[in-house]
């Protein structure tokens, strides 16, 4: 069995080619059960998730191999992390032969979440953002918001880069990593001036309390949710999910677990319906993505068991 290690991953990846592989994978699909969640109590601090999310597919296959896959990530979150240096997701991903359940590689499965992450949103930002989209904001420093700022530049003609952080501190350090790549990156001061003037808004946080406001939100923006990944989180308020249209990585995991989503139902904001399509419907052409100019489009990521499993293929068949 293969060890891959996050250096790893990073040396055999590249951001555009892996939004095709997660485009290919979602046009192919694979059995993916929505993940599970456990909270994990803790007498002091935040409490933590346990995730496990499993797949199987026989997609991209090894030559003359029709075994097929199987994959699974277990990952745990505790935001309290932050607060002492460390990531707030620490995971590990372990593939199987389809077949026989032999395992074939256990790769970095931090470093695997964040690429596939940045990535899918990525492809949204492929159907969904104006061609012309040169302006990103990314709201939060975590490990992702570097990953964002280079899939979406990957993607689009982006030349002004705004980060936001409530710690101005954490986003100076971010911006000097994009600035030292080449990339015009700077701290953004004031949020609600920055969401203002972006062609796409990018949030990456674990924020219970609405950070993206939909009164600010000008014609032709996107905005990529990729937080709020329990149905109590949240990164956007009713009126940005009520102006704008409604995208989704899968139907069942947003309508389930994103509190973007479920809180925004439940308020009367959006019903299921309103939802525009998810990432099957996109990569297969049954549903249109961005439809004009001025349309405001919005992206709910909550992740997929499918992507993980894309992205672990792809890592270990260039490893073999």
């Amino acid at each position: 069995m293969l060890s891959i290690s996050a250096d790893q991953v990073d040396a055999c990846l590249d951001y555009a080619e892996l939004v095709q592989t997660l485009g290919e994978a979602f046009r192919k699909g694979a059995v993916q059960p929505v993940r599970h969640h456990h909270n994990i109590e803790r007498p002091e601090g935040a409490d933590s998730t346990l995730l496990l999310m499993p797949a199987w597919s026989d997609f991209s296959r090894l030559a003359g191999d029709d075994s097929g896959y199987i994959g699974v990530k277990i990952a745990a979150v505790s935001p309290d992390n932050n607060a002492i240096g460390k990531p707030a997701v620490m995971a590990v991903y372990l593939l199987m032969n389809g077949t026989t359940g032999e395992p074939l590689a256990l790769i970095d499965g931090q470093r695997l979440t964040a690429w596939r992450t940045a990535c899918a949103s990525g492809l949204a930002a492929s159907y969904l953002a104006r061609k012309d989209a040169s302006k990103l904001l990314i709201v939060g420093a975590g490990a992702l918001s570097p990953m964002l700022a280079r899939t979406h530049s990957a993607i689009r003609p982006i030349d002004d880069i705004r980060i936001w952080n409530r710690s101005s501190e954490n986003a100076e350090k971010v911006a000097e990593t994009l600035s030292a790549e080449g990339m015009n990156a700077s701290v953004a001061g004031d949020l609600d001036a920055a969401i203002g003037e972006a062609d796409i808004v990018s949030c990456a946080t674990l924020s219970t309390v609405p950070l993206v406001k939909g009164a600010l939100l000008q014609p032709g923006v996107h905005v990529d949710l990729v937080g709020a990944f329990t149905p109590t989180m949240r990164e956007s308020d009713d009126e940005a999910m009520r102006r704008a249209s409604v995208f989704v990585d899968t139907h069942a995991g947003a309508t389930k677990e994103a509190g973007d989503v479920v809180q925004a139902i439940a308020a009367g904001a959006l019903t299921a319906d309103d939802i525009k399509a998810d990432f099957f419907e996109l990569t297969r052409g049954e549903k249109p993505g961005r439809t004009s100019d001025d349309e405001i489009t919005l992206f709910k990521s909550v992740g997929a068991a499918i992507e993980d499993l894309a992205g672990g293929i792809a890592i270990y068949e260039k490893h073999r």
